[in-house]
């Protein structure tokens, strides 16, 4: 095997108790730890006390003029000792040294052990394996080019789902990520896919190394814009495959090469179909916003992908939600995966960062009321306006235009169309975006100051994807929500989530819930906050050549303290023999027959191609 297979030391990461070095798995580039002194080696990190200050340094020497240079002459000892050794081959970051962190030297000054970061964070792991977290930047053993962009990103430190969710997947366990919007869960995944395409080095024009599957076209543009924002200086190209736009442009791409394609379901089993691209070195398949994607239909169209890719791979699934569709497909595609929560996911709970007022009042009320909130708005402040139905959305627009500026966006619109109203409303030119579900989830726009919801959604769950536009990424935000008469029988379900939010709940609101939804009259107003839910599952073992997955759950999917899976079915049905989509309309009476944000009335019709777009 060739000396660059084999393990090397990591860069130097002061926050390592002494003598532990990190070691990478030139193969996999897998980091694991090594005691040189007892010779133990561990993939756990290792803990103990923070290493002592450093000495003060003597008088100053010349030294080179650029700081690679002087990192160059300063690890060059180092080096050589480490080339001498059997197996350790050259430290692959020649430049690297320990940069300024405001997070390391906080952890530093202020330390905090694996189990109270759990604590703090509400974290819990499901699986046999409990790695330390990453709490800075720096001990993630990122190469330094991923380090100065995501430091120029201005992160301080790894997100809760990031830092849990890192050490697992870069021992290459499948794991399955339960986090609310807006936790980070988009660089959860991508940088430890930079790493292994890094180390693989597939030729990109014979395929992509990482594929990621995603619901929606805005939701696809997004993950591709993050993959090349943090991953240009890294050499990684990547590339975008959605419908809605032209097939040329991205099978353009395609035979350029592409280390990581991010894709949607139908355009990306269109491109198969034409065998215009290979998925035979895909070793990292993700599945982000699953739940969404099987609430779209697409769970058929993402098994016909699944079997085109290699059995060996590493898959990860990162989703808002953990209902048991979820959890059924999860134990089919993944392998002993190994599950991470952030919060609680055995009930639907809101952001606790963004103040909600839901108002009750009646349907000829709204357009006074929300001039009213408009009105008090900054002049120029990003507001999102959901709607349930595209010509109300329309409509809106065209009044709200003449005095705020607006613009309208559903499934009706084409892709140009779509992307010219997001770019407008992204640089402020066209502040107010009106939309249907199209935008409640994946839609990452800094500064959304306001969300309102002019309908309330047909559900709980959306209701909480909507308010999570606002309030990401640990700023604040404002939500309104109109609650009218048709709409109490969401009533006892909206009293539990501002509850889970610490907010006030009215008496009007809990007296409706208490009669069954029904009764409510005069205008009120009253707070409330984003974003998680299911029953908590863990897995057993399973295999992907198609072999049954055994396991045993009871009706909370849980037994003896260790929840598990349901037992695979056919056609994604219940008990009571309706699939999860039939069950999901009707349950919803005459709402069945609202149009809904994706274009069609029911989920027995064919459900429309997610798409998405190529930046690269």
């Amino acid at each position: 095997m060739a000396s660059s297979a084999g393990p090397r030391y990591a860069p130097p990461d002061p926050t390592l108790p002494k003598p532990w070095r990190g070691l990478i798995d030139g193969t996999t580039g897998y980091l694991y730890f090594w005691n040189p002194e007892t010779k133990a080696v561990q993939y756990d990190r290792p803990t103990g006390p923070p290493p002592p200050a450093p000495a003060p340094l003597p008088a100053p020497v010349a030294q080179p003029a650029y700081p690679e240079e002087r990192a160059r002459n300063r690890d060059a000892p180092e080096r050589r000792s480490e080339a001498a050794g059997n197996r350790v081959q050259n430290v692959p970051f020649a430049d690297h040294k320990p940069r300024s962190d405001p997070s390391l030297e906080a952890a530093n000054g202020n330390h905090i052990s694996p189990e109270a970061y759990r604590a703090k964070h509400e974290i819990t792991i499901i699986g046999n394996e409990s790695p330390a977290p990453f709490m800075t930047f720096q001990s993630t053993c990122f190469p330094p080019e991923i380090l100065r962009e995501v430091q120029q990103a201005g992160f301080s430190a790894p997100s809760p789902i990031q830092a849990q969710s890192w050490p697992i997947t870069l021992k290459g366990r499948d794991i399955v990520a339960v986090a609310k919007t807006g936790s980070g869960k988009t660089l959860g995944y991508l940088l430890p896919g930079f790493i292994l395409v890094k180390n693989l080095r597939n030729n990109s024009r014979d395929g992509p190394t990482v594929l990621v599957l995603s619901p929606t076209r805005e939701l696809a543009t997004q993950i591709q814009d993050e993959a090349v924002k943090f991953g240009r200086s890294s050499r990684i190209s990547s590339t975008c495959l959605y419908g809605g736009a032209p097939k040329g442009p991205q099978l353009r791409d395609l035979e350029r090469g592409a280390d990581i394609v991010v894709a949607t379901p139908g355009r990306l089993n269109d491109i198969l179909e034409m065998r215009k691209v290979s998925l035979h070195q895909v070793a990292y398949l993700v599945l982000d916003e699953a739940d969404r994607m099987l609430d779209m239909g697409f769970e058929p169209q993402i098994r016909k992908i699944v079997k085109q890719v290699q059995p060996k791979r590493q898959t990860l699934m990162f989703t808002a939600t953990w209902p048991k569709e979820v959890r059924k497909i999860a134990s089919d595609l993944l392998t002993n995966p190994v599950q991470v929560n952030i919060g609680n996911t055995d009930q639907l709970v809101a952001n606790k960062s963004i103040t909600q007022y839901v108002e009750v009042i009646s349907p000829m009320e709204k357009q006074r009321r929300l001039d009213q909130i408009l009105r008090s708005q900054e002049p120029g402040s990003r507001i999102i306006i959901f709607c349930s139905t595209k010509r109300m959305c329309d409509q809106l627009s065209r009044n709200l235009s003449r005095q705020y500026g607006a613009s309208a966006i559903h499934g009706d619109k084409s892709q140009a169309e779509r992307d010219s109203v997001l770019s407008e409303f992204r640089n402020g030119r066209c502040p107010i975006l009106v939309a249907t579900d199209v935008a409640a989830r994946g839609l990452d726009v800094k500064d959304i100051r306001v969300v309102v919801n002019y309908d309330f959604p047909t559900g709980v769950e959306d209701y909480v994807h909507r308010i999570g536009r606002t309030g990401r990424a640990g700023a604040t935000g404002l939500a309104y929500t109109f609650f009218c008469d048709q709409d109490s029988k969401y009533a006892s379900d909206l009293v539990k989530i501002l509850e889970g939010a610490n907010q006030s709940v009215s008496q009007q609101l809990r007296d409706m819930a208490s009669r069954g939804g029904y009764g409510s009259r005069p205008p009120r107003r009253w707070a409330s906050s984003n974003d998680s839910y299911g029953g908590q599952g863990s897995f057993g073992s399973h295999s992907r050549d198609g072999s049954s997955f055994q396991s045993s759950s009871s009706n909370n999917n849980q037994s003896s303290g260790n929840p598990s899976f349901p037992a695979s079915g056919g056609n994604n049905q219940s008990g009571d023999g309706l699939s999860f989509h039939e069950r999901f309309y009707s349950s919803r009476g005459a709402d069945q027959n609202r149009t809904s944000n994706d274009g069609f009335r029911a989920r027995s019709r064919s459900p429309p191609k997610a798409v998405g777009v190529s930046n690269w």
